[in-house]
């Protein structure tokens, strides 16, 4: 992920642009900033935040235009805040005196011609730079043609409040000086801001290019003239009457940065797009929010009261984006947003030696897209998580853990314990092949030996059956290697076959193999069973029932899948309600991208708001997603328990089956399609060691993703080879076994010709001598 990858999807996440009214102010006040510190009573913070951008807070706060306004989010609901009561509010009710610390002098002297706001304004920014000053003013105060302003608008204490500042710097002020000409001081200054305001010197008389309304040539940037060193802003480049002081306030900060610039030899053009005004990328949903009247102070000369100021901060929308951290969870659980974490995932995949700190966040991605979908800039965390994922592998810096249960679980799939290929019965060839996918093989395989059965009675030319392991979960974990190693193998046995077409019964299956298997011709199971008619009887039961969909994540764009489950849905007697998150923005039941094995607490997050979206039953139509809910309490129907379902159990109400239930049930009923389908004598397993597990105990297992199978090769190894301990206070022995990189411990005893387990957890420390 080099560089220029990280900036272009950086750039899509809009979070970190700023607020309309902030994007339209010319200084770019933090305006939402001092909203949220009003709403929260903090007039001092709210002040600070003011005061960094405005050098002059008292004036500005009472005489600003505010071209802020036009940004403000508010403008589409009804008014928009007033921003400068609240800025007025902070000032009046603001106690501290802010610091003015001084860098050592700089050599260099700069000549600042006017004493109105802009020239004022490249005094301070200039002079807390510690540059040498000379203020020439024509009159004999400063602040220019704002002591025109009446006083019960702009208090002439709070002027002079403001120009208090002034004071901290070492400025030569020469007052009722006018300057005619260039000439007189031009020799004695390294540079000149010409501030003077409109009309008030012969332009001429500078000696510098004019446009053709006859005032100073100015470039829109860097406020620079034809002369290198001469600088112009506030009313003098504005058309008569044309006059903002915020807009001179902000001509002082660009004059301010580029003579800067000149002194340091840097352009004085670049990487200055967003200086002064300019049209925000933030996004702000506003659906939903209710129009509120603009709050009026009661006494306009004296401001806001705190009561009326909280109350106007009240109705500002502190205005972000964050609409996918809104809909995920995952984004959610790190108190951030996508173009920080990308940054985050960036220095993670960087780091040569040391902790790799990003490792849980990039692993606990569901990747189900959900972000992309949502997203303005339609930024996609999945994609930078799966790349990060493969990058690591590559590099070998992916710790095993985080993704070792769920790849001994597909690799159990994939070996001859459930894997298997065979045309139809009587058939030499095949047309069609089943393919239901080791999740609902795991869950309901009856499912499967019915709707396969049915598929033969119903379908001709041959129809095939293939069990096994798409290869998803290595592919979510970036074992692309192993990913790529499983799909040959797959399409290896499909070429057995004669090449027909797929009939995928997981929707996870189905998508990958159209994703990654474009040539090999699939079609989901619910589209078939639209097309071809569903078992007699299909129909759970007679009472009509409203359901709510939960559309799965990998069909998200599949409209056609999608519909097919509606009307399959229809056709069987019930009625549905939508999810508010459904279709092309559905959400993740917690089990993509391996969301519950990496990081079972944002998983659990994940379902948990899921299954909260409605009181309703719920339909899924995959097996994970179907016993991920169950599992935590939501009612919840498979498809085919409608299809397939006798109507004489509350289906909806079983949980799924625990981690080493789920294998036996793949094995079993492998050997039950060998036996009763195909005829075939099926050789009973060789039997391992008896034990006894308690319930309790069973329940501690599952926690851990320790399977029965992992504990019977603990004690078989103890028992084979006398490596175990007792212990003194009740006679159990305590062994461990490391079949791979996990080490299973298990605290056990004798009883008769079996083993009772108390006890069994795992680790992944190597334990060697």
């Amino acid at each position: 992920m080099d560089q220029k990858v990280l900036r272009q999807r950086e750039a899509k996440c809009v979070q970190e642009s700023p607020p309309g009214c902030t994007a339209r102010c010319p200084v770019h006040v933090d305006v939402r900033g001092v909203a949220k510190a009003v709403r929260q009573e903090d007039y001092t913070a709210g002040f600070a935040l003011f005061h960094r951008m405005i050098p002059f807070p008292g004036i500005i706060s009472r005489i600003c235009d505010q071209p802020c306004r036009q940004g403000c989010k508010r403008n589409e609901i009804d008014e928009p805040i007033f921003i400068r009561a609240l800025e007025q509010a902070c000032v009046d009710n603001n106690s501290t005196i802010p610091n003015v610390l001084l860098p050592p002098a700089k050599k260099q002297k700069v000549a600042i011609v006017g004493a109105g706001l802009s020239g004022l304004t490249v005094a301070v920014e200039l002079g807390r730079k510690g540059y040498q000053l000379v203020i020439f003013e024509a009159t004999d105060r400063l602040g220019g043609s704002i002591w025109g302003i009446p006083a019960e608008r702009l208090p002439r204490e709070v002027i002079h409040a403001d120009f208090f500042i002034l004071g901290k710097f070492p400025f030569a002020l020469h007052y009722t000086t006018r300057i005619v000409s260039l000439h007189s001081i031009y020799d004695d200054f390294d540079a000149i801001y010409l501030g003077t305001g409109a009309g008030q010197i012969p332009a001429a008389d500078f000696g510098l290019a004019l446009d053709e309304a006859g005032r100073i040539e100015v470039d829109a940037v860097s406020l620079a003239t034809s002369d290198s060193k001469v600088f112009a802003g506030g009313s003098l480049r504005r058309a008569c009457g044309d006059s903002s002081p915020i807009a001179s306030v902000a001509d002082g900060k660009i004059a301010a940065i580029s003579i800067d610039r000149l002194f340091q030899k840097a352009s004085l053009t670049a990487n200055r797009e967003n200086e002064g005004p300019f049209d925000t990328l933030l996004y702000t949903n506003i659906k939903g929010i209710e129009p509120e009247p603009m709050v009026l102070p009661a006494h306009s000369a004296g401001g806001y009261t705190r009561e009326e100021a909280g109350r106007e901060a009240n109705r500002c929308l502190l205005c972000e984006c964050l609409e996918c951290v809104k809909a995920c969870e995952y984004l959610a659980h790190y108190r951030g947003y996508p173009k920080r974490y990308v940054r985050e995932v960036y220095n993670n995949l960087s780091i040569v030696m040391g902790i790799h700190h990003a490792n849980k966040m990039i692993n606990s991605c569901s990747l189900c897209g959900l972000c992309e979908e949502i997203c303005p800039g339609n930024l996609n965390m999945g994609e930078v998580c799966q790349q990060a994922r493969q990058m690591m592998v590559e590099k070998g810096k992916m710790p095993p853990s985080a993704h070792d249960f769920a790849l001994r679980d597909m690799r159990f799939s994939s070996s001859e314990k459930f894997a298997l290929t065979r045309h139809q019965p009587g058939y030499a060839a095949s047309e069609l092949v089943f393919y239901p996918g080791c999740q609902l093989a795991a869950s309901s395989p009856q499912y499967v030996q019915q709707m396969y059965k049915f598929l033969c009675e119903r379908l001709d030319g041959g129809v095939g059956l293939m069990l096994g392991c798409c290869g998803a979960p290595a592919s979510w974990a970036g074992q692309e290697g192993l990913f790529e190693e499983t799909m040959q193998s797959l399409e290896n046995n499909w070429r057995v076959l004669g090449s027909p077409r797929i009939i995928a019964g997981c929707p996870t299956c189905y998508s990958l193999f159209n994703q990654h298997l474009p040539d090999r011709p699939a079609e989901s199971l619910w589209t078939l069973l639209e097309r071809i008619g569903l078992p007699e009887p299909a129909r759970l039961q007679d009472t009509p029932q409203t359901l709510a969909i939960h559309d799965s994540c990998t069909t998200r764009y599949d409209t056609a899948l999608q519909g097919s489950v509606r009307t399959l849905l229809g056709r069987l007697g019930y009625s549905w309600e939508e999810l508010p998150f459904n279709r092309e923005q559905t959400n993740c039941c917690g089990y993509g991208g391996l969301m519950l094995y990496a990081n079972k607490e944002v998983a659990h997050k994940v379902i948990d708001r899921r299954i909260k979206e409605s009181e309703l039953d719920y339909l899924a139509y995959c097996a994970m997603c179907r016993d991920n809910f169950a599992g935590q309490g939501k009612r919840t129907y498979h498809l085919l328990d409608l299809i397939l379902g006798n109507g004489q159990e509350d289906l909806a109400a079983q949980t799924g089956p625990g981690y080493s239930e789920r294998q036996d049930n793949r094995a079993k009923l492998k050997q039950t399609l060998l036996r009763e389908v195909w005829g075939e004598k099926v050789e009973a397993t060789p039997a391992m060691v008896k034990v006894i597990i308690p319930q309790a105990v069973l329940a501690v297992m599952e926690e851990r993703r320790i399977l029965v199978e992992d504990v019977t090769r603990v004690i078989e190894h103890a028992e084979g080879t006398g490596s175990k301990l007792q212990h003194g206070g009740n006679g159990h022995y305590i062994a461990y076994f490391q079949p791979a990189s996990v080490t299973y411990w298990v605290e056990y005893s004798p009883q008769g010709d079996s083993f009772v387990v108390h006890n069994a957890y795992c680790h992944r420390l190597e334990i060697t001598g």
